[in-house]
């Protein structure tokens, strides 16, 4: 097992009594697993250490911890893909009546997992060369909670669905109008009512391979297409993605009526969401392309929590850096330079219109832009970037901008490396961009890699990199967390905000993940209006103001976790939903 051995600064004796070196076995057969350092304390030799922990007990200070660190497991491997390949240890296991979630990074198995609960290819149990049988599969699984499962799967009596995880690529495999598509696809007699519960009357006639619609209508059609059938298990692979957060909480609680009578797992980024939706969670930890650990499952609270401190517990193990929520005192902006100041905007299109309140942007500040999708938010900032000019109302202001727009297209021929360097040279040179940038990013493992073949998640890494490194006066970032894992958001998220504190500038961020604009904004602007008819931008507002006054129009509550301090999503009719609606706070309570 590897471990860490933590010495704390609390060890303050200056004549150690080293008990914990008496008693340490390899000391007594010789080897020096324990030494002092010229401070006197104690130093332990990880390398030697077998974390027997009585060296933690014979401390009389408390300064000695071990910790074990995460690693592949021994036993319990379901899958491997080559003599070197990536390596799953451990499945969910789907029930009845429960919906099921699964969290972790990308690229350590999540989607392989549902793939083989599935049965689109079977477990292998590690014998990559050799032929697999069900009778094997069913025999290695037999007294567990998976052999009925399985068993039905090798019987052909369990039906199945995926929502596959990248929607846009679709229109390459469904051709045709929309509603000709779910039609030719609904056993369960209920299209009438999917396609109006997601709202998709208005875009039945547009073709799909043409891709006449966009990303978020695309996400809910995937959806209509699970719901649609009547099957025995279902499986939403990250259904929240390019949705807003109305539709993702429309989504989330037709998911999870479904998962009263039905089997349901899903993959889920948004911790919001996540919480709202499902009852126990499993947890994902391993190595990037190397192998992926699935945990016991949890309850979604203690799932969420467990994840956000990086550490199981119950195992004694570290599988990541420690995430913190604080409830910071908002910022005093009447006290901060003034950057930005505009009018009374409006911007008109053929089918929209769009007005924006007069407001001002102040220098050290990160505002947080949320709204619905089609409501006007990317034009605000297109605006503010001098991409587009306003049909009435005026911008003077003469400052450098930086901006990351909303959809990053790969038409940058050449590798990772060369485009930084000729487009932010400064990652490279500035130790302070390479240390709260390059290494934040962990852009060293893509620079070789060619643009045009990044993943998602990597194109939009490298695009708010080479956003936040150019000298500017204000950036302006449009949805940085799309395609990104929940740590990777928290990352971002911290990344950003120390960047815009340390070099003194201002920032605007468009995003629907409540978690990464809880953690990143200094204040708020809330859009409201008829999306794809009419919009309005009102603010800037204070954190607490914005997001009571947004969260009322999406009409949910949030409360702070008491143990972490997130922002929670308050089941529906609880105790705390009534009492916050009664008190007109829908955040949360000050």
């Amino acid at each position: 097992m590897r471990i860490a051995v933590l010495i704390k600064d609390r060890c303050k004796s200056k004549n150690c009594s080293r008990e914990c070196i008496k008693f340490c076995p390899r000391v007594r057969a010789g080897d020096e697993t324990i030494i002092m350092g010229e401070n006197g304390k104690p130093i332990i030799s990880e390398q030697l250490c077998v974390g027997c922990g009585i060296c933690i007990h014979k401390c009389p200070f408390d300064a000695i911890k071990i910790i074990g660190l995460a690693e592949e497991l021994e036993t319990d491997l379901v899958h491997q893909f080559g003599i070197n390949g990536f390596r799953l240890f451990r499945l969910p296991v789907p029930k009845k009546g429960t919906c099921i979630g699964i969290l972790g990074p990308n690229g350590i198995g999540k989607t392989t997992a549902i793939r083989l609960l599935s049965g689109q290819f079977m477990p292998n149990l590690g014998d990559y060369d050799e032929e697999i049988t069900w009778e094997d599969i069913l025999y290695y699984y037999s007294g567990t909670e998976l052999h009925e499962h399985f068993k039905n799967l090798a019987n052909n009596e369990i039906s199945s669905v995926v929502k596959p995880q990248y929607v846009d690529r679709l229109p390459k495999i469904m051709k045709g109008k929309i509603g000709e598509v779910l039609k030719k696809i609904d056993s369960s007699g209920n299209f009438e009512i999917i396609i109006e519960k997601l709202g998709l009357k208005n875009i039945l006639n547009k073709n799909i391979e043409k891709r006449e619609i966009s990303g978020g209508e695309l996400q809910l059609v995937a959806v209509a297409a699970a719901l649609l059938k009547d099957v025995d298990l279902y499986f939403f692979d990250e259904p929240s993605s390019y949705l807003d957060i109305h539709q993702r909480l429309k989504v989330a609680r037709i998911i999870k009526e479904l998962s009263e009578k039905k089997k349901v797992i899903v993959i889920e980024h948004d911790l919001a969401v996540l919480d709202f939706l499902c009852d126990n969670v499993h947890l994902v930890y391993g190595d990037e392309g190397a192998y992926g650990v699935i945990t016991n499952a949890r309850g979604v609270r203690h799932a969420i929590n467990t994840y956000l401190s990086g550490y199981l517990k119950e195992e004694n193990i570290r599988f990541g850096e420690k995430i913190e929520f604080f409830e910071q005192p908002p910022k005093k902006r009447q006290q901060m330079k003034i950057l930005i100041s505009y009018e009374d905007l409006t911007k008109n299109f053929e089918e929209f219109s769009l007005e924006i309140e007069k407001g001002v942007i102040r220098g050290g500040e990160i505002i947080g832009i949320v709204g619905p999708n089609a409501i006007g938010k990317t034009t605000f900032v297109k605006i503010l970037a001098g991409a587009i000019k306003p049909t009435t109302g005026n911008l003077e202001y003469d400052i450098k901008v930086s901006y990351k727009p909303q959809y990053i297209t790969p038409d940058y021929k050449g590798s990772v490396r060369e485009f930084l360097e000729s487009n932010a040279q400064q990652i490279f040179t500035s130790s302070f961009f390479k240390a709260e940038i390059f290494e934040s990013f962990n852009l060293k493992y893509l620079l070789d890699k060619q643009i045009e073949t990044l993943s998602g998640g990597e194109l939009q890494r490298v695009a708010t990199a080479n956003c936040l490194v150019q000298d500017a006066d204000i950036y302006l970032i449009d949805e940085p967390s799309a395609y990104l894992d929940s740590e990777q958001r928290m990352i971002t998220s911290r990344t950003v905000r120390r960047i815009i504190e340390k070099v003194g500038k201002s920032a605007m961020v468009v995003d629907h993940d409540v978690y990464f604009i809880d953690m990143i904004s200094d204040a708020l602007i809330v859009y409201e209006g008829e999306p794809g008819k009419n919009g309005k931008g009102c603010g800037p507002f204070s954190l607490h103001e914005g997001m009571n006054r947004f969260l009322k129009d999406v009409d949910i509550t949030f409360r702070r976790d008491e143990e972490t301090h997130r922002p929670r999503v308050n089941k529906p009719d609880s105790f705390m939903d009534r009492k916050q609606r009664n008190e007109g706070e829908y955040y949360y309570s000050l």
